[in-house]
């Protein structure tokens, strides 16, 4: 499985963003940018043996720049929320950027979704790196990061996360994949099941407030498969709150979720060493083009992002998401596809 290297056109100061695919022997494939180190496709068989690109994105390096919603990409320093966009480390307070209202939201204005990450192969991986320096986006510490992407020749799409600093700062890398097992149309009907008995009660402006909540008796109970919209239009205080499901749920085991696609009967089931898991039902996601000038849109793809819980530097209890200086960080996800 070679990895293929191929100019995805540049971005509006010129620079050049690249692609890499890598392929295996079932035709399933992966192209990632060195742009935010993005997964920009992710083709898999269905029950048809047609090949479903089952994630979102776009054509062009500009139309990359020019979105927002970080479709496909790496997230850092630190994935989803901050309140207030400020946290104190050892007696010392930092302010970030304010780019979700009052608060901090997937590593700033200029996160690694941003940046230009270098990328080689590594034997049949694809390996993206960067170097993340002292005061970038107002965190400590110069932070070497790496993401190494595997495709297996049974459709898994594993994700190795490594990090280094040489000062205590905060880390919470995820991937930020918009998944549609159908390839087109809403994911009301996709299947869903999650292993979690709890999730983090959200305030107002989606942001945990400390508290975790029981999934038993309420819309967020996915211990048994159900359909993604069975419950969504509840009336329950966190799905009005979030217009749907935007919630971190403290996952039981590394098995986090599997989710079926009814049309194709594509099956994902994610995998992880991480705490918790963010369900996204795209409720936000404003109507534009993507990918082959086909119209996207509101609930037209899920998000399962792997992380730490959401807001810890202000939630007693939570995982802490502080990396010291000297301390190495590994971490894998891996999103497995098969058919049902």
């Amino acid at each position: 499985m070679a990895v293929e290297f191929y100019p995805f056109g540049r971005l509006s100061d010129g620079r050049q963003v690249t692609a890499a695919k890598l392929k295996n022997r079932a035709g399933a494939s992966v192209t990632v940018l060195d742009y935010g180190a993005t997964i920009q496709s992710l083709c898999v068989p269905a029950r048809d043996g047609s090949l479903v690109d089952v994630v979102l994105g776009y054509d062009t390096a500009e139309e990359y720049e020019r979105n927002g919603d970080f479709f496909g990409a790496t997230i850092g320093r630190v994935a989803n929320r901050i309140g207030g966009a400020a946290f104190e480390l050892h007696g010392k307070r930092y302010e970030l950027a304010k780019n979700d209202g009052e608060n901090h939201l997937h590593g700033g204005t200029e996160g690694f979704d941003r940046k230009l990450w270098r990328m080689a192969a590594q034997g049949e991986s694809l390996l993206c790196w960067r170097i993340s320096p002292d005061g970038e986006e107002n965190y400590p510490g110069n932070l070497k990061v790496q993401v190494l992407f595997t495709l297996t020749e049974d459709n898994r799409l594993c994700i190795g996360y490594d990090a280094d600093t040489d000062a205590d700062t905060l880390l919470n890398l995820t991937n930020h994949s918009y998944f549609n097992l159908n390839g087109s149309g809403d994911i009301l009907s996709h299947r869903l099941q999650l292993s979690s008995e709890r999730f983090c009660e959200n305030n107002a402006v989606c942001l945990p407030t400390g508290r975790l909540l029981w999934v038993e008796g309420t819309a967020f109970d996915f211990r048994k498969e159900k359909e993604i919209g069975a419950d969504i239009g509840a009336e329950e205080e966190q799905l009005k709150l979030a217009g749907g499901y935007d919630h971190n749920f403290v996952l039981a085991g590394k098995k986090a979720a599997v989710v079926c696609g009814d049309q194709t009967g594509i099956e994902l089931t994610v995998e992880t060493d991480l705490p918790g898991i963010q369900l996204y039902t795209a409720n936000m996601l404003a109507e534009r083009i993507g990918k082959g000038g086909r119209k996207i849109g509101r609930r037209e793809a899920f998000c399962l992002e792997t992380q730490l819980y959401p807001n810890a530097m202000n939630c007693w209890g939570f995982p802490s998401p502080v990396l010291h200086a000297g301390e190495h960080m590994h971490s894998e996800t891996v999103y497995a596809f098969r058919v049902r």
